[in-house]
C-alpha cells in the first residue's frame, strides 16, 4: 500500500514538470526578427577578376656609390632617416684630387698664355706676309703653331671638366628627397669605386609589377585606375605601363600607389586585380556578415525566424562580399543593426 501511494506521488510530479515544459516551448511562440534591412540574394554580372601578385616597391630607390678610392671622412645620416633633394650625407677624402686641381689650374694658365702668344705671332705673319716680308711657309708655321695652343688648351680644359666631375663624388649627396634605409660604412672605412655606400628610397609612391597573359593585358590601358590589396588593405592604383615581358605569352603590368601618407609597407607582397570579363555572382553587404573566429555567415531570414548560416566568402567588390557557397538565389538576408549585428 505504500509502494502504490508512492509511485502516484512521483507520478504526479512528473505530470507536472512536463506541463510546464510543454508551456514553455508551445510551437505557436514568435520566431525571432532581427531589427534591420532585408536583402534578396540575387545572380549578379559582375566583373571577372584576376588576382595577380607581385610587390610594391618604391618607385624611387637608389645605392649611393662613388668613383673614388679614399678614406670615408664623414657620415652625416643614419639609417631612418629622412632627407630631402641635394642634402649632403657623405664625404670621401679628395685630397689627391686637390693636388690635381692645382696643377691644372696652372696648366691652364699656362695654355691660354701659349695661345695668346700664337695668335698674337699669327696676326704679326699675316700682316708681314701681306707685305711680302715673309715667304709662305713662315705664316704656315705660326698657323699651325696656333692649332696645337688651341688644341692644347682645349685638352687642358677636358682634364678640368672631368677632375671636376670626380671631385663631385667625394662629397655625396641625395639625388631626392626619401629616407636612408641602410647605411653601409662608417668614417674611417675605405670607398671603393662603384660599392655602395648608402641605399635610399622615397615611397611615397609605390609601384606594383605583376605578370598575367597577353589575352589579360589587351583589356587594360595606362591611366586605367584599378584596385589592388597591400598589408591587406584595398587601394586605388594607376596603371603606369603595360610591357611585353619577352618570355611566351605573357605581359608585364606597372601600376603605381599613392603612399603619401607613408601608411603602407615598401616592398610588401600586392594583389593587383585585373579585369577580364564579366561573370555571374552572388554578393552581400560586407556590413552583413557576422564572425566568430574563422567562420563567416549571415542572418538568413525564413518562416521560423531569423537563423545564423555559415557561407564561404569570395572576392570584395565596393562594400560587397561575393558569396561562393551557403546561398541561393532567393534567400533572404537579414543586415542586422549595430546593436544585434554580433549575436
Amino acid at each position: 500500500m505504500k509502494i502504490t501511494r508512492t509511485m502516484l506521488l512521483v507520478g504526479v510530479a512528473l505530470g507536472a514538470l512536463s506541463g510546464c515544459r510543454d508551456e514553455h516551448e508551445r510551437p505557436d511562440a514568435a520566431p525571432r526578427r532581427l531589427a534591420g534591412s532585408v536583402l534578396v540574394v540575387r545572380d549578379t554580372l559582375v566583373e571577372s577578376m584576376l588576382e595577380a601578385t607581385g610587390a610594391a616597391a618604391p618607385r624611387l630607390s637608389a645605392d649611393l656609390s662613388t668613383r673614388l678610392m679614399g678614406k670615408i671622412l664623414s657620415v652625416s645620416v643614419k639609417e631612418g632617416d629622412r632627407v630631402r633633394a641635394g642634402q649632403f650625407l657623405l664625404q670621401v677624402d679628395g685630397k689627391d684630387l686637390d693636388a690635381r686641381s692645382d696643377g691644372l689650374v696652372s696648366g691652364l694658365e699656362a695654355s691660354r698664355s701659349q695661345l695668346a702668344l700664337a695668335e698674337t705671332q699669327v696676326r704679326r705673319m699675316r700682316s708681314l706676309f701681306a707685305d711680302s716680308a715673309v715667304p709662305r711657309s713662315a705664316l704656315d708655321q705660326a698657323e699651325a703653331e696656333l692649332d696645337r695652343a688651341r688644341a692644347g688648351l682645349s685638352q687642358v680644359r677636358a682634364q678640368d671638366a672631368e677632375l671636376k666631375s670626380i671631385q663631385g663624388y667625394s662629397r655625396i649627396v641625395a639625388p631626392f628627397s626619401g629616407k636612408i634605409v641602410s647605411r653601409l660604412v662608417d668614417p674611417g672605412m675605405m670607398a671603393s669605386p662603384g660599392a655602395p655606400l648608402l641605399r635610399m628610397e622615397d615611397a611615397s609612391v609605390l609601384r606594383i609589377s605583376v605578370s598575367t597573359t597577353t589575352a589579360t593585358a589587351r583589356n587594360l590601358s595606362v591611366g586605367t585606375v584599378l584596385v589592388a590589396r597591400v598589408d591587406g588593405r584595398d587601394v586605388r592604383a594607376r596603371i603606369e605601363g603595360i610591357v611585353p615581358s619577352g618570355s611566351g605569352n605573357l605581359s608585364v603590368v606597372n601600376a603605381i600607389v599613392d603612399n603619401g601618407a607613408d601608411s603602407l609597407s615598401s616592398g610588401a607582397v600586392a594583389t593587383l586585380f585585373l579585369p577580364r570579363g564579366k561573370r555571374m555572382a552572388r554578393l552581400v553587404p560586407e556590413s552583413g556578415l557576422v564572425r566568430q573566429g574563422d567562420l563567416v555567415g549571415v542572418w538568413v531570414r525564413g518562416p521560423q525566424g531569423d537563423v545564423k548560416r555559415w557561407i564561404r566568402t569570395g572576392a570584395r567588390m565596393d562594400g560587397r562580399v561575393e558569396v561562393l557557397s551557403g546561398l541561393a538565389e532567393g534567400d533572404s538576408v537579414v543586415v542586422p543593426s549595430l546593436a544585434v549585428a554580433g549575436n
